[in-house]
């Protein structure tokens, strides 16, 4: 780690100040390559909170031109206000629906950005399929699982580089097993105001994400299932004392239901009546009662909305220091062409490598 790494001017957001005192790996990675991003344009899809507003910051610090686009439902508006401030051009906001979403990316890309940070799979498809490019333009970064899935399943594959950032075996055990289940417990217990001893919980999913989300909730006291198609992921979750099982036969006893699996349509469709328990004044999906034919009742969260973000603030920063450096440092790596292959493919190994032993020596050595 640099012993005297670059410093930006506080900007009077607490949350964006905070975040930025407290992500050095990001400052180090964006000081390395910062030669390399001086004129591009950074066309990026993230959620638009604090920690990706230190990202757009930095970019903006080297001499990059940043345009940005959160995903449906989180975007902090306070945020978006203060980058349109600092120079970055903000898209959409946090009550866009699916239309407004689609037209933000296609906004985006229609400002010829020369990189591309995505998040879901939805630019790297539309610049697939002949969405307009700029003359300069070297490739993108792709934030998840799901959109990595998304792209290789494709049908016409991408002949630019992208690099899958959740394909990191650093970013998994990080930010995924340690942050994500960190978070998304924190979200809950903020939108529920509920105790966790002695709760009955259900996670479905036992790769890095529901790990994390269900040795987080036994460390706090609740009684854990998981569900996980996966024998080798099931005998996983046995071998750390979770009890394993169908969701069929676990649903029936279970309080607590946290879906951490990319699959879609895990939980079927019901006869059910719905009355909003939301509070006055803020988002009307925050928790809403679904009454169900034979008189069963099931309260969904943030209409089963990200609830690290709706409820929390994303996230923990130090797990966001890592995944987002490892996208600077991506990005810099095909912005050099550095990046061999067309599609999609995983983080550089010695990117991978640099930021472990980086992060090492700050965790190790309590060096935040």
């Amino acid at each position: 780690m640099s012993a005297h790494r670059p410093a930006l001017t506080p900007t009077g957001d607490p949350g964006i100040d905070w975040a930025t005192r407290s992500m050095p790996l990001l400052a180090d990675s964006i000081a390395r390559d910062a030669a390399v991003f001086d004129g591009l344009h950074v066309g990026i899809c993230l959620h638009i909170e604090p920690k990706t507003a230190v990202l757009c910051r930095w970019l903006l610090d080297v001499g990059a031109r940043v345009t940005v686009t959160g995903n449906i439902g989180t975007t902090v508006p306070e945020t978006a206000a203060a980058l349109r401030a600092l120079g970055v051009t903000v898209l959409g906001g946090r009550d866009d629906d699916a239309a407004a979403h689609a037209a933000n990316l296609d906004r985006l890309l229609a400002a010829l950005p020369d990189l591309v940070l995505d998040n879901g799979g939805e630019l790297v498809a539309r610049l697939t399929v002949g969405a307009p490019r700029s003359a300069g333009f070297r490739g993108a970064t792709e934030e998840t699982t799901t959109g990595g899935l998304r792209i290789r399943a494709a049908a016409q594959q991408p002949d630019f580089p992208v690099v899958v950032i959740n394909d990191s075996r650093l970013k998994l055990v990080v930010e995924n097993q340690h942050g994500v289940g960190q978070s998304v417990v924190q979200g809950f217990m903020n939108a529920t105001n509920a105790m966790l001893p002695a709760a009955r919980a259900t996670v479905v999913g036992y790769g890095p994400c529901g790990q994390g989300v269900a040795d987080t909730l036994r460390s706090l006291g609740a009684l854990v299932c998981v569900v996980d198609t996966d024998p080798f992921r099931a005998l996983t979750a046995i071998m750390a004392g979770h009890r394993v099982g169908s969701l069929r036969d676990l649903l029936p006893g279970t309080e607590l239901l946290f879906l951490a699996t990319g699959a879609r349509d895990v939980i079927g469709a019901a006869t059910v009546a719905s009355v909003p328990l939301s509070p006055p004044g803020g988002d009307a999906d925050a928790r809403v009662v679904h009454r169900l034919a034979d008189g069963r009742e099931v309260v969904v969260l943030a209409g089963t909305r990200m609830i690290n973000l709706t409820a929390a603030g994303g996230n923990p920063v130090q797990a966001m220091d890592l995944g987002l450096s490892l996208q600077a440092r991506s990005l810099a790596a095909i912005a050099r062409g550095e990046v061999p292959w067309t599609g999609a493919g995983p983080v550089p190994e010695q990117v991978d490598r640099q930021l472990a032993e980086a992060l090492v020596e700050l965790l190790g050595q309590g060096g935040r």
